[in-house]
């Protein structure tokens, strides 16, 4: 496969799956800011949104307080922060067009119409409309693109890349929601202060709240949590389960210069599959996760020098 062909497929489901994970986090910090809590609380919600995504800086450069309209407006339909759901979803739709030849009619159809749609709402409108509403149709057209996709794409190279740009961003992304969450409702001393519905909402954040119930039938505990999400390789948004994916996709288009780049993923795939929570946390959860993104970015950028064209001819 042509390395430019394979750039644009593999970008085009990293934005799409950044639309879906940032729609999931915005939904569910929107729902928690309903519930009474302090205005402190409220605001640690949402600068956690914008260090989420390293976009303090820019940020910044827009607004002076951080409120939930504000970020609302900043992450959902701002078309010069190119993080936003309004940019991820155009970025999609632009990568899909560039190789129009290699996806299927379907596939072009269901992301063209989701882009044609988005462009069309205004914050206001969508605001109007009910903010949970659009949250939900965001997800919902991320799912109808994957479907879509595992149900009329040969499953050749073309999908590979595919499947591995949705894995390594949805991989990214736990990690990150993880560190930033944790720390906020990890208790202090008291056991008992931990906040029931703040950690249901982390899980549902990642579709894991009827999962952690199915799997421990338990109170929700940052332990359990943190295993749910790093360790089991049953579930679909946890680390191991993604690096699953990375590893076998990664086999599957190997060339001659892609060693060095299954061993990195071979090595992280170990680590998951043999870890303990307990040793995780023992050697603190930040500093694992911080560990892990590093080597998750390093595995973005082999695959890039491997398979995908070069920055410069990118540029």
């Amino acid at each position: 496969m042509l390395s430019r062909t394979a750039d644009h497929l593999f970008w085009m489901s990293r934005y799409i799956e950044r639309a879906e994970n940032l729609a999931r986090l915005l939904d569910v910090t929107w729902q928690m800011s309903l519930v009474p809590q302090s205005l402190e609380a409220g605001n640690q919600n949402w600068n956690a949104i914008i260090a989420l995504n390293s976009l303090e800086e820019t940020y910044a450069k827009k607004y002076s307080t951080v409120t939930a309209d504000n970020v609302l407006r900043f992450m959902v339909s701002d078309p010069d922060n190119h993080a936003s759901i309004h940019s991820c979803l155009r970025l999609a739709r632009e990568n899909a067009h560039a190789v129009r030849g290699t996806v299927t009619t379907e596939m072009w159809e269901t992301l063209n119409s989701t882009w044609l749609e988005a462009r069309e709402k205004s914050f206001e409108q969508i605001l109007n409309a009910g903010i949970g509403e659009f949250f939900e149709w965001v997800k919902m057209r991320s799912s109808l693109t994957r479907g879509v996709t595992l149900g009329t794409l040969l499953q050749d190279e073309a999908f590979h890349f595919i499947r591995l740009g949705t894995l390594l961003e949805r991989a990214d992304n736990t990690a990150r929601i993880l560190d930033v969450k944790y720390h906020v409702l990890r208790p202090q001393g008291d056991e008992g202060a931990t906040d029931f519905y703040q950690w249901g909402a982390l899980l549902r954040s990642v579709s894991a709240f009827e999962v952690y119930r199915k799997v421990y039938r338990d109170v929700i505990t940052p332990e359990r949590v943190t295993e749910l999400l790093i360790l089991r390789d049953d579930m679909p948004r946890s680390l191991h389960f993604c690096i699953n994916g990375v590893v076998k996709n990664l086999d599957l288009i190997a060339n001659g210069q892609s060693g060095e780049t299954q061993r990195q993923a071979g090595m992280l795939h170990a680590q998951l599959h043999y870890a303990r929570v307990e040793d995780i946390l023992a050697h603190g959860l930040h500093e694992w996760l911080t560990d892990f993104m590093d080597r998750i970015y390093l595995l973005g950028d082999g695959i890039s020098k491997d398979f995908l064209v070069p920055m410069s001819e990118a540029a």
